[in-house]
This record gives structure tokens, C-alpha cells and sequence, in this order.
């Protein structure tokens, strides 16, 4: 059994986080910026679909990406250098969201309803949510969005409208975290896509450690521009074939 949370209740520690569904915390409580803030300093993501209640996880082991450890294939290389995709940062976040809800492959519904929306819109205006957004020919082609906290950013979702569109935002976020000084990236959940970019899993215990130091840098929130060029960095290193 998990906890049902009121308004007012804290989160339960992660510890007692279900083995099956992996990481099923608690449910209930809101979206208010308070509990989504403390909830992502400690470890813990919402995440249900429509129908459901407000569920909150914490999985072991957690998938993370180490932004030394981004691997860019040498196609994606090269649609970074020839597919015309201008990078762009917290210009249109909602659209952003609205991408990111969209319809899925095997994916009938959506999990990023207008609740969450309504509540990672107003953590955007706060400036604790961002977006990297890949354009081409004026329309937008795809990006993804997530939370930083201090020195920690959370990945939340991203979607694509063209090939590789995504996969150019997270190499340009990965690049522009390198230069404000973030080491790492919450990827919640294993994936192939994730794991062939260099993301991999790691305790959550080991997890939360990092968490801890990360998300108490003096970092003010507020929007962010790009301190890379539009097109991300690329090094002989991190190509592969």
C-alpha cells in the first residue's frame, strides 16, 4: 500500500517507494510550486495518465545522464551541422508543452495533462522550468523541457517533429549545462533512446547524494539564454559511430 497525501502532508521517505511499479511512492497531494519544488529536491517526479490520481515516483536505480559522459552519433553530428536547426531557450515554452503532450507511437494518451501543464507553465514564469526548442524555417521542429534546481536538471520530456530534432536539443541543453557548471541530468526512467545518448542507471541512493549537494548552489532562477552557440559544441570524443 502506498500513502494517500492531503494538501498539507510531506512526502513519505523514498525508501518506502513500491518495488512493483518501481518507484510508486505516494498518491494524492497537488501541483502547487511548493510541492513540486520539494518534491524534486528530494528525489521524487509526478507522473500518472488521465484517470488516474496524482501518483508521485521515486525508481531504484535511476536512469541519469553525466553531462561528461553525452554521446552524439556522428548522424547526429551531422544533422546538427546540415539540417538548418537553430537552437532556442525559454522563447516558447508552452508549445514546448503542448509538443510534448502530443500523440505517441503505442501511445494512446498522454500523461502531461492540462493540470501539469497549467502547473510546469507557471514553474517556467518562476524560472525554475526551462526549454531548448529546435527550430527550422520559422516553425518548430521539436525540444523538451525540464526543471533546474541549484546545479541539478531535471529532465522532463521532449518530442520531435523532425529527424533528430530532439536529440539537437538535448546536445545543445548538455552543452549549455556544461557551461553553467551542472554535472548531471535526472532521466527518471530507463529507455534505449536514453541509454544510446551515454544516459545510465544508478542507485538512488547514490542518486539522492548528489541531489543533495547539487540543488543547494546558489543558483538564482530565472530564464536562461543560451552561453553556447546555437549549434552545440561538438568534439572528436564524443562521436561515435
Amino acid at each position: 500500500m502506498i500513502p494517500w497525501l492531503d494538501r498539507h502532508s510531506p512526502f513519505p521517505p523514498v525508501e518506502r517507494a513500491l518495488k512493483v511499479p518501481n518507484g510508486l511512492l505516494a498518491a494524492g497531494g497537488d501541483l502547487s510550486v511548493e510541492r513540486l519544488l520539494s518534491a524534486y529536491r528530494s528525489g521524487i517526479f509526478p507522473w500518472f495518465s488521465d484517470g488516474e490520481p496524482l501518483l508521485w515516483w521515486s525508481p531504484d536505480p535511476r536512469m541519469v545522464l553525466h553531462t561528461d559522459e553525452f554521446r552524439i552519433s556522428r548522424s547526429l553530428a551531422k544533422s546538427i551541422r546540415n539540417r538548418g536547426y537553430e537552437v532556442r531557450v525559454d522563447t516558447a515554452f508552452a508549445a514546448v508543452l503542448e509538443g510534448c503532450a502530443g500523440p505517441r507511437r503505442h501511445q494512446p494518451g498522454t500523461w502531461l495533462g492540462p493540470e501539469m501543464r497549467a502547473a510546469y507553465l507557471q514553474l517556467h514564469q518562476l524560472g525554475y522550468a526551462h526549454c531548448f526548442e529546435t527550430w527550422r524555417d520559422g516553425a518548430l521542429a521539436g525540444g523538451l523541457y525540464g526543471m533546474a534546481i541549484g546545479r541539478m536538471f531535471y529532465g522532463e520530456s521532449m518530442f520531435a517533429r523532425a529527424t533528430d530534432a530532439s536529440k539537437v536539443a538535448l546536445a545543445a541543453l548538455v552543452a549549455e549545462l556544461r557551461q553553467r557548471g551542472f554535472p548531471l541530468v535526472d532521466c527518471q526512467m530507463n529507455t534505449s533512446h536514453l541509454a544510446s545518448l551515454g544516459a545510465r542507471e544508478i542507485k538512488r541512493a547514490d542518486f539522492l547524494r548528489a541531489v543533495s549537494a547539487l540543488v543547494n548552489y546558489a543558483e538564482p532562477p530565472g530564464r536562461w539564454e543560451l552561453t553556447t552557440p546555437g549549434k552545440a559544441r561538438l568534439s572528436e570524443a564524443q562521436c561515435q559511430d
